[in-house]
């Protein structure tokens, strides 16, 4: 229990906080996997379309702060290079 107002503001907005984040974080997850379950079952198409929704979400979440610029394209570019070896 905060003992201060300050603390149990801070309390609250960490409530907040950590609920947004978790659904950008399993939206990035369910997006991502999306790609790579195309990518297994070897469809060129559908992983090239499931991408361009991962590569604008994903640089969604830098503009959010939830992820950084280098994070997003890292795995902008991983997903990329699995995409191109089909």
């Amino acid at each position: 229990m905060a003992n201060h107002k300050q603390t149990a503001k801070r309390a609250r907005q960490t409530v907040v906080k950590t609920e947004r984040n978790r659904f950008y974080k399993t939206r990035i997850k369910n997006i991502t996997k999306a790609v790579l379950v195309a990518i297994d079952a070897n469809d060129k198409e559908k992983a090239t379309e499931a991408f361009k929704t991962a590569n604008k979400y994903l640089h969604h979440c830098v503009s959010k702060n939830i992820l950084k610029l280098g994070t997003a394209s890292r795995k902008v570019s991983r997903l990329q290079q699995r995409i191109n070896s089909l």
